[in-house]
C-alpha cells in the first residue's frame, strides 16, 4: 500500500468503508484535540496499557498526540464520516546502529470498533510502509496476556520474550510485558 493511499473494507453492519490512512504531521496536530485524543482516553478507559494512567484527561491525550506530530508516522482508521476509530504509530530509530528497524507503538482500536479487523489492517499498513521505507525489523511491546497478543502472533510477529513488573496498566497496577520482533522482507 502506498503511503498516502487510502484502503477501504465494509464494516459489518455499518455504512460506508473504514479508510486506513497515513496521516500527515499537520493532519495529526489538527486530529490531536478531538478525534485522536478521545480515541487514547478510550483505550485507557478500557483498560489498555499504552502508557497512561486513568483517567487520562483529554488535554493530555491531544498533547502527546501533537508531540508525535512529525516524531511518528501515524495511521488512522477513519469512518465515512471522518471520525477516527483507530490509530497505530511507527517510530524509526535514530541511532546510526539503529537505522534498519522501527518501533510499532500506540496501536488504539476505539471499544466500538473492535472486533473487525482494524487493528490488523493498521498494523499491516505500517509493515508496508516501514518495509517499503528501508525498515527490516520491527519491534513492540504488550502487556502480557492482553488480547493485543493474540492479534500480534497472528500477523507473525516472535516473542522475544517476558519482563516482568515493567509498567503499570491503566489502574497503576504493574503487569508484564511481552517483547515482540517481526523481520520485514
Amino acid at each position: 500500500m502506498n503511503e498516502r493511499n487510502e484502503a477501504s473494507s465494509m464494516r459489518p453492519g455499518r455504512p460506508g468503508p473504514t479508510r486506513i490512512r497515513r496521516l500527515t504531521p499537520e493532519e495529526v496536530r489538527e486530529r490531536a484535540a478531538d478525534g485522536l485524543a478521545a480515541l487514547l482516553v478510550d483505550a485507557v478507559d478500557s483498560g489498555a496499557s499504552v502508557g497512561f494512567l486513568a483517567p487520562l484527561e483529554r488535554e493530555r491525550a491531544a498533547a502527546w498526540w501533537s508531540g508525535a506530530a512529525g516524531a511518528r508516522d501515524v495511521w488512522a482508521a477513519l469512518d465515512p464520516a471522518g471520525r477516527v476509530l483507530g490509530a497505530v504509530t511507527l517510530v524509526r530509530d535514530d541511532k546510526a546502529n539503529g537505522r534498519h528497524r522501527g518501533e510499532i507503538a500506540r496501536l488504539v482500536v476505539h471499544r466500538d470498533a473492535r472486533g473487525q479487523g482494524l487493528g490488523r489492517r493498521l498494523l499491516a499498513a505500517a509493515e508496508a510502509h516501514a518495509a517499503a521505507t528501508g525498515l527490516s525489523l520491527l519491534v513492540l511491546d504488550t502487556q502480557t496476556d492482553s488480547p493485543a497478543e493474540r492479534l500480534y502472533q497472528g500477523c507473525g510477529w516472535t516473542v522475544a520474550g517476558t519482563i516482568p513488573d515493567y509498567a503499570a496498566d491503566p489502574a497503576g497496577t504493574l503487569c508484564a510485558t511481552t517483547l515482540y520482533y517481526k523481520r520485514l522482507g
